[in-house]
């Protein structure tokens, strides 16, 4: 999959840690805003957010909650196990991650059907198939007493961490706030820098806000793959926001692209949106378009991510490449921990 949009991240523009730990709050981060109507990038911080917005625009916020996701190997290989997505049949998709310097890990490529790890907790991952091109597998794992697998991973995983995030970090520091429903193996991470202050602002300034559900599987650093089904639900209250936002002329605007995948697949070719519920495998692409959402507030995307697509989708590639380039120049903070992006 690919873009119009390229370009060379540096190391350094890497977020490294929370805000928190630099001494800032959540919403300490800066927003990056790029109108496709009137061609202007301008760079604000976040707490700016309600002034940017209008009276009458909808934001539609993602509440999967995350879950500690990365589970240690017991048979002393050093493996540990990435828990991604649950499927039908009590099957999982998981990744392998063999160590790396600095306490991370990186892709274990070394897998074979029918290979069956011990995990902490007396838990065990059997490795049915190759799910992608060695990374991703088919699996059935088992846990003590039949216990649900996210139960046991709460009580024994802990967060994904990629080699840029330096140390490990509570789980609290990849929640947001609008977290309820535990299913994401990565944080839906756009939604970080809100507040309830924030929101609070938001809904008093005349912004509506509507919850979705769509659980994210693992993205992986290291490889820029097609996504993959993703388990989502459009409760019937959002679904009537947002068909009575668009009739009367407001904005839609997505928190993350989990939400624009969940709302684009729960709607009709002329953008209305039913409620749904089950599993989406859609790709949105500049050649599709969008129908629903008038705008996105998502993080910076690394190159050759299968994300910038829909962001090309959203803003075009000349205002996309434009804010890439600002940012890069500007030294914005890339990844979960970093700076926001909001296109309109």
């Amino acid at each position: 999959m690919t873009t119009a949009v390229d370009f060379a991240l540096p190391t350094a523009l890497s977020a490294h840690e929370p805000p928190e730990a630099r001494g800032l709050g959540r919403d300490g981060v800066r927003l990056l805003v790029g109108d496709r109507t009137t061609g202007v990038v301008s760079h604000h911080w976040f707490p700016e957010l309600p002034s940017l917005l209008r009276a009458g625009d909808l934001l539609v916020v993602n509440t999967s909650a995350t879950v500690p996701a990365a589970i240690d190997t017991t048979d002393g290989s050093g493996l540990v196990v990435h828990v991604s997505t649950g499927l039908p049949g009590d099957r999982w998709v998981v990744e392998l991650r063999g160590p790396a310097e600095g306490g991370s890990t990186r892709p274990f490529r070394d897998g074979a059907a029918g290979r069956i790890y011990p995990l902490r907790g007396g838990a065990t991952v059997r490795l049915v198939e190759p799910y992608s091109d060695g990374r991703l597998w088919l699996a059935i794992v088992g846990t003590p007493r039949s216990a649900p697998l996210v139960e046991h991973l709460m009580r024994y995983g802990r967060p994904i961490r990629y080699e840029y995030v330096t140390r490990d970090w509570p789980l609290t520091a990849y929640q947001t706030v609008f977290a309820t429903e535990p299913g994401s193996a990565e944080m839906p991470s756009a939604g970080r820098p809100f507040t309830a202050a924030l929101v609070t602002q938001l809904v008093s300034r005349g912004v509506t806000m509507a919850p979705l559900t769509l659980h994210t599987g693992v993205a992986s650093a290291e490889a820029h793959e097609r996504p993959y089904p993703e388990r989502f639900t459009v409760p019937v209250t959002t679904a009537r926001l947002v068909n009575a936002a668009r009739a009367g002329g407001s904005r839609i605007i997505a928190v993350g692209t989990t939400v624009v995948r969940a709302l684009e697949s729960a709607a009709s070719g002329d953008g209305r949106v039913a409620a749904a519920a089950g599993w989406t495998d859609l790709v949105v692409t500049p050649e599709r378009g969008v129908s629903v959402v008038d705008g996105l507030l998502t993080g910076l995307h690394e190159p050759r991510a299968s994300h910038l697509a829909m962001l090309e989708a959203i803003a075009g590639p000349d205002l996309l490449a434009r804010c890439y380039r600002e940012a890069i120049d500007r030294r914005y903070l890339w990844h979960e921990f970093g700076d926001l992006n909001l296109l309109l």
